[in-house]
C-alpha cells in the first residue's frame, strides 16, 4: 500500500472515529487548554502507530487502547503539574456544558466521582458509558472480561453509597 493511501486511511479513520478522542479527553481533564492538548496528543500517537495496525481487531479498539493510554500517561503529567503550580485548593472547570445549560447538580457529583477513580477504573467506566460489551472493555483494557464486570459491580455499589440519602458527595 502506497504512504498516500495508508495516510489518508488514517486520515479518515481518525475522522470517523474523533468522538472516542473527545470522550477519553474530556474523561481525564478538567480544562479545556489541557483537553485539546490531549486530543491532539493522541491523535499524533494513532498518526505515529498507524501503520502497525494489523486490523486483528476493530480499529475504534485499537484507537481507544491507544487513546487512553496516551491519556493515563498525560493525566499523571498534567497532576502532577498542577499541583506543584496550584496546590490541593485548585478549582478546576468543569467539562464543557451542553446547549441545555450547566450541568446538574448530580452530574457535577457523578463528575467529581468519576474523577475520583485511579486511571484504570476511570477508563473502565468511560468504555462503560459508552456502551462498550465486557469483553470489548477487557480487550481494551487488557485485562479478563470477568474482572471487568467485577470492577464494574464495585463501582456501581460505591456509586449507589455515595448518592445513598443522606451520603455527602
Amino acid at each position: 500500500m502506497s504512504s498516500t493511501t495508508e495516510h489518508d486511511q488514517c486520515l479518515a479513520l481518525l475522522d470517523a472515529h474523533k468522538g472516542i478522542l473527545h470522550k477519553v479527553a474530556n474523561t481525564y481533564c478538567q480544562r479545556a487548554e489541557d483537553r485539546n492538548d490531549l486530543i491532539q496528543e493522541m491523535s499524533l500517537q494513532v498518526w505515529r502507530s498507524y501503520p502497525r495496525f494489523d486490523g486483528r481487531c476493530k480499529f475504534s479498539t485499537w484507537m481507544y487502547r491507544i487513546a487512553l493510554n496516551v491519556a493515563i500517561s498525560f493525566h499523571r503529567q498534567e497532576s502532577a503539574h498542577h499541583h506543584l503550580l496550584y496546590g490541593d485548593d485548585h478549582l478546576r472547570d468543569l467539562p464543557a456544558t451542553t446547549d441545555a445549560g450547566p450541568p446538574s447538580d448530580e452530574i457535577q457529583a457523578l463528575h467529581r466521582f468519576i474523577e475520583g477513580l485511579d486511571n484504570l477504573n476511570k477508563a473502565l467506566v468511560l468504555l462503560y458509558l459508552d456502551d462498550h460489551s465486557h469483553a470489548e472493555i477487557a480487550e481494551i483494557l487488557g485485562i479478563s472480561a470477568t474482572n471487568v464486570a467485577t470492577k464494574i459491580s464495585r463501582i456501581k455499589e460505591r456509586l449507589r453509597q455515595g448518592f445513598a440519602p443522606g451520603a455527602t458527595t
